[in-house]
């Protein structure tokens, strides 16, 4: 009898065993955070952190070739390192990753092969900065939320590389060699969740043809447009940040209305050409005009008075040429860093009498 109970209870062990594993099992592939599940040995160029389990750092190990790369790995870290080379093979076991950072190594057009990134369905962010890329890499997975190309070489963007990314929401290509051929009317369409682009550091001379309609921040800083297109960004109606500085605008490549957008809040017109204030938004928050050739307020626009009183206004002048201001002119405005209150002042009088941090004995103050 006795052993007959302990045989039945050996099974029920055993059974219970059984099925708690394959539970166990079931569960912890659903939950890829679970480490017990995944067990695979980390390579040696790499740092496995339990604590992290879907972590893999490779990063600046001095390495030249990706590493095999575990499956259930969800965040990939290789950047700072001697990477030439990304094939077929280099993530053919790892199609969960989320995150790719690649930045700071010395990979090349040609060194991406064509199906690289065929398998990564769940990738979101992929990073390639500071490279030697002379073109965007194409396909790319069309799941991906973030691409960041600044600072490589890329001067060519293949047709119809953007048009399968749906979900991209920032795009950033600064500081390569993007000319004004490089860019379509076709060249960002399909980005209809992009919210950020960042073409800054470039070697434009215009604005680019078109852009998708929920672009947010615009980043064009440190090229050389001349002009804008008249009713440019009616289409933009969620734009909040234009960014436009060190570019060779002028007055006359500013026509009247183009800035008067509702949905702006931030506009930096810096480093420009510019003699007078442009148009703007009643809604607009901050203008930055420093290093323009703006000498008088005089000709701002009468209606622009209200919206400056709320306004802070980047000197876009030197120190040295102070401009004429009115009272009725801005009470706050904004030299370099620092913010001057006028205390109903002109700007003249209120220069000459204080050191800019109190009102008493100007204005009748």
């Amino acid at each position: 009898m006795n052993i007959i109970f302990c045989s039945s209870l050996l099974v029920s062990f055993l059974a219970n065993i059984v099925w708690t594993h394959t539970i166990r099992t079931m569960e912890d592939e659903s939950d890829p955070y679970n480490w017990l599940f995944y067990t695979f040995e980390c390579p040696q160029e790499c740092v496995c952190p339990p604590n992290f389990p879907n972590a893999l750092y490779c990063d600046s190990k001095a390495i030249k070739e990706i590493p095999a790369i575990p499956p259930g790995i969800w965040y990939l870290y290789l950047q700072n390192n001697l990477i030439e080379t990304i094939t077929e093979k280099s993530f053919a076991n790892a199609t969960q990753l989320k995150w790719i950072n690649l930045n700071n190594n010395k990979i090349t057009t040609n060194g991406i092969e064509k199906g690289a990134f065929n398998n990564l369905k769940s990738l979101l962010y992929l990073y390639l900065e500071d490279n030697y890329l002379e073109e965007v890499p194409d396909p790319l997975p069309r799941s991906l939320e973030q691409l960041r190309l600044a600072r490589n070489k890329i001067g060519i963007i293949p047709q119809g590389v953007f048009n399968n990314l749906e979900n991209l929401t920032m795009l950033d290509l600064h500081q390569n060699k993007l000319l004004d051929n490089t860019l379509s009317n076709n060249t960002f369409q399909g980005l209809s969740s992009l919210m950020q682009l960042n073409v800054a550091q470039n070697s434009l001379t215009k604005m680019p043809p078109i852009l998708p309609a929920n672009v947010n921040q615009l980043f064009l800083d440190s090229n050389s447009i001349e002009t804008i297109p008249d009713n440019y960004f009616d289409a933009m109606l969620r734009l909040v940040s234009l960014r436009l500085n060190h570019n060779k605008l002028t007055d006359g490549g500013i026509p009247s209305k183009v800035f008067n957008i509702s949905s702006l809040l931030d506009l930096q017109l810096s480093y420009n050409e510019l003699t007078i204030i442009p148009d703007i938004s009643i809604h607009l928050e901050h203008l930055h005009l420093d290093n323009n050739r703006i000498n008088s307020a005089e000709k701002m626009p009468h209606s622009h008075m209200r919206v400056f009183e709320q306004l802070h206004l980047v000197s876009a002048f030197p120190r040295s040429e102070v401009p004429v201001v009115g009272h009725s002119s801005p009470s706050h405005l904004t030299f370099g860093l620092q913010q001057y209150a006028l205390c109903g002042a002109t700007l003249e009088e209120y220069l000459e009498a204080t050191a800019g941090s109190q009102c008493s004995g100007i204005g009748g103050s």
